[in-house]
């Protein structure tokens, strides 16, 4: 059994992909992130850059006591050694699979959190940080778009493989609209994004916004809620 420590994020969906598509039996844990979970005593033990998705794993590979795994990407590639799922076993295919995931972590997902925050939740507007980040965003989106333009998906061989790289990707790009994007101006990106929306795994990972934060009226972000998302210092972690 996994625990699944989680949020309606893009990192909280690549694990709950993962967990649908390899059936690995695993339970949810909110950890609601607008209402400061995330800084409770027993999730800082697990995750201690107090952050989503988390994960325990009570039968580690090992046999030993159960393990805990912060940070979506080390998830990521930790739960596909150890089904041995959705990565590559051969070297250069493993090679290029944690090339893009890693990618994914240094590039598109820090420049599209960036996009979404200088859009959508600075009270400054700043002209050159939402410039920089939308046209950061595109650029990595047109990298991405021309990786597959003969590929049905990110890594592996001939056409590639379903893997923890497209997994990684998948959910900082299904935003783009967020992320002030065309999307018709990626069409290989369009045509990936497509085939993995249609996945019945990627369908019922989705399917736990509702049940666990459903949508609701856009309403202006509170101020406790400004200072727990983005608020913090060295000061937050050493008390």
């Amino acid at each position: 059994m996994i625990d699944l420590h989680y949020w309606t994020t893009p990192n909280g969906h690549k694990i709950t992909i993962f967990l649908e598509e390899t059936g690995l039996p695993y339970r949810v844990l909110p950890v609601n992130i607008g209402k400061g979970d995330q800084f409770q005593p027993e999730f800082l033990k697990i995750a201690p850059n107090n952050r989503i998705p988390a994960i325990v794993d009570h039968a580690p590979a090992d046999g030993g006591a159960a393990l805990g795994v912060f940070e979506s990407g080390a998830i990521l590639l930790y739960l596909a050694d150890k089904t041995r799922a959705l990565i590559a076993q051969d070297l250069r295919g493993r090679t290029e699979t944690l090339e893009w995931l890693f990618w994914q972590m240094a590039g598109l997902g820090p420049m599209g959190g960036q996009n979404g925050h200088f859009n959508h939740a600075a009270l400054e507007k700043i002209p050159y940080a939402i410039d920089r980040y939308e046209r950061e965003t595109a650029r990595l989106f047109a990298v991405l778009d021309n990786r597959l333009a003969e590929r049905d998906f990110v890594a592996g061989a001939g056409r590639g493989e379903y893997s923890i790289a497209d997994i990684a990707s998948y959910p900082w790009t299904v935003n783009y609209v967020r992320l002030k994007q065309n999307i018709d101006d990626f069409p290989n990106l369009k045509r990936w994004q497509e085939a993995i929306k249609a996945r019945p795994a990627t369908e019922r990972a989705y399917a736990l916004v509702q049940q666990i934060n459903p949508p609701r009226p856009d309403a202006p972000m509170t101020d406790e809620q400004r200072r727990l998302l983005y608020g913090q210092s060295a000061a937050t972690i050493r008390r």
